[in-house]
């Protein structure tokens, strides 16, 4: 995303998510727990909003995702969403659907990494935010389950078609979208779809762990590691050695990799500064 805009201004306050920063840690909290934190019109479109901010302001390095109360998020409300998509135009839906694919290309293409933490159910459109994170951290009660099919629709919904085999393989993919199955946390730790399996009661705590790790490390160097894997997915591989050359190149001007050479040679930890 490009840091460059017009006379948009920062949003000082968010009505459907709960937005905390630290130190260039932001945490997202999904914060409707009455309601397994199901999502509504207005929070996908806080979600697109809040991603296109923080990655124009450069402000975050890392961002954590975690739902409030007894799970992660059960997807899109059913009254709220499902109800009102039922009177809905064509064109309406077409712009509803659009959006929650925004939703997930600015998870895929922000430039600092995003972290999942999961823990009881995740479903629906809450399997695919876990999914479109770059690490999904979870405790032993987290399930994913990819409903689309079972309420008529299409398993490839929000991109989860495109991502879904990418992490777990065709089959694994073919399975969990045409049958909708929830995924248990083992089954998902075995087939990859988890980066990290916690204590019960600990997916949040490990995940801001990892996340101010990555916050303190080499941010333009993360930054560009998660867009060539994104952009390299689909590219052959004369192309993406190509792209990985050019990109290295680069970074070989940049103030963080003379950074590790002096720290290298005076025996000390890197200061890195994400330039």
């Amino acid at each position: 995303m490009s840091p460059y805009t017009g006379s948009a201004r920062a949003t000082g306050e968010w009505q459907h998510i709960r937005v905390a920063e630290d130190d260039g840690v932001v945490t997202v909290t999904l914060a409707r727990p009455e309601r397994l934190n199901a999502l509504t019109f207005g929070a996908y479109a806080d979600l697109r909003d809040l991603l296109a901010e923080l990655s124009r302001e450069r402000r975050a390095r890392a961002l954590v995702l975690a739902g409030e109360g007894r799970g992660f998020c059960s997807g899109g409300d059913v009254d709220e969403i499902i109800g009102a998509t039922l009177d809905a135009g064509t064109a309406e839906l077409l712009d509803f659907n659009r959006m929650t694919g925004q939703v997930v290309r600015a998870l895929r293409e922000t430039p600092f990494p995003v972290v999942a933490a999961v823990h009881g159910v995740a479903a629906g459109a809450g399997a695919v935010l876990a999914l479109a994170s770059d690490f999904r951290v979870a405790d032993p009660t987290a399930r994913f389950s990819f409903l689309f099919t079972k309420v008529g629709l299409s398993g490839g919904d929000m991109g989860a078609a495109y991502l879904l085999p990418r992490v777990v393989g065709l089959g694994h993919a073919t399975r969990i979208l045409m049958l909708g199955e929830p995924v248990r946390a083992d089954e998902a730790e075995r087939i990859g779809l988890i980066s990290r399996l916690t204590e019960e009661g600990e997916a949040h705590t490990v995940a801001a762990e990892l996340a101010r790790t990555l916050a303190d490390g080499p941010a333009l160097a993360l930054a560009q590691t998660k867009a060539l894997l994104t952009a390299e997915l689909d590219l052959p591989l004369s192309a993406a050695v190509e792209m990985d050359a050019s990109t290295q190149a680069l970074l070989m001007h940049s103030e963080d990799y003379a950074e590790f050479h002096a720290s290298f040679s005076e025996k000390r930890p890197p200061k890195w500064q994400g330039r």
